[in-house]
C-alpha cells in the first residue's frame, strides 16, 4: 500500500465522487443532512477502508466488504436507513455516468485511455 497513490485516490475522488454523492444525498435527506463536508467524508473514509481492506483481503470479499462500508458511511453521515443508502449510492453512480456522458458529448474526456 503506497501513501502516495492513497492520497492521490482519495483527492480524485473527493473531486469526482464527493459533489455526485452530496447532490444524490440532498434529493434524497435533504439539505439539513447531507452536507457537503460529510459527502467528503464518505468519500474519504472509505478510499481508506476500501484499500485496507483490498491489501488484507482481495478478491470478491474484499468488494463486498467495500460496498457495506461505503453504505455505512452514507447511513451515518447522512442520518439515513440502509435502503435509502443504498438509493442514494445508485443515484450518485448515476448522476456521475450522466456527468461523464454530457462531459464526452461536448469533448471534455473524463476518462480517456492512452497506451
Amino acid at each position: 500500500m503506497d501513501i502516495v497513490s492513497l492520497l492521490i485516490q482519495i483527492v480524485a475522488g473527493i473531486i469526482i465522487v464527493a459533489p455526485t454523492l452530496w447532490v444524490s444525498g440532498r434529493l434524497l435527506v435533504g439539505g439539513e443532512k447531507a452536507r457537503f463536508t460529510d459527502a467528503v467524508w464518505i468519500v474519504a473514509l472509505g478510499v481508506i477502508v476500501g484499500t485496507v481492506v483490498d491489501s488484507l483481503v482481495g478478491g470478491l470479499v474484499a468488494s463486498l466488504i467495500t460496498i457495506v462500508v461505503w453504505l455505512a458511511l452514507i447511513k451515518h453521515f447522512f442520518d439515513c436507513g440502509w435502503l435509502k443508502a443504498l438509493a442514494i449510492a445508485i443515484i450518485a453512480a448515476l448522476i456521475f455516468v450522466v456527468v461523464v456522458i454530457v462531459l464526452a458529448l461536448i469533448g471534455i474526456g473524463v476518462l480517456s485511455l492512452t497506451l
